[in-house]
């Protein structure tokens, strides 16, 4: 597992459009949309998961969080979906600003910031514990 010092320490937590119908998802939903095994909201609706850069240190948080895995990690189980033409890996934004851009501009998007960034343009959908 990886270890983060307090500066670099995030409490992150993953958000939607305030238009989109989802009020909250259990972490087995935010799984599922993040590793794509569903492509689909509960509402019904396509899923656009916004990921962030693999530069960024919360991307390796969210997926130790959420999975256990590092980026690295996940970077391989994409690259062999992608090859297989089972998937394809959620949307990369540069920073969590675009994440929060990305998300209050589209019903479907999902993405994952600080807590400290969330604002009146996306609705908290899920925290980890």
């Amino acid at each position: 597992m990886l270890l983060f010092s307090e500066s670099s320490h995030a409490e992150l937590v993953v958000i939607a459009n305030p238009h989109s119908g989802i009020d909250k998802l259990s972490k087995d939903e935010v799984i599922n949309l993040y590793m794509g095994r569903t492509r689909k909201l509960a509402n019904g609706m396509n899923a656009m998961p916004i990921d962030l850069n693999s530069s960024e240190n919360e991307k390796a948080q969210f997926y130790a969080l959420l999975v256990g895995k590092e980026v690295a990690e996940i970077n391989s189980y994409w690259a062999r979906l992608r090859f297989s033409g089972q998937g394809s890996p959620p949307v990369q934004a540069e920073s969590m600003e675009e994440v929060l851009r990305i998300v209050a501009e589209n019903k479907t998007a999902i993405g994952y910031v600080d807590k400290k960034k969330l604002d009146k343009r996306v609705r908290l959908i899920y925290v980890f514990d």
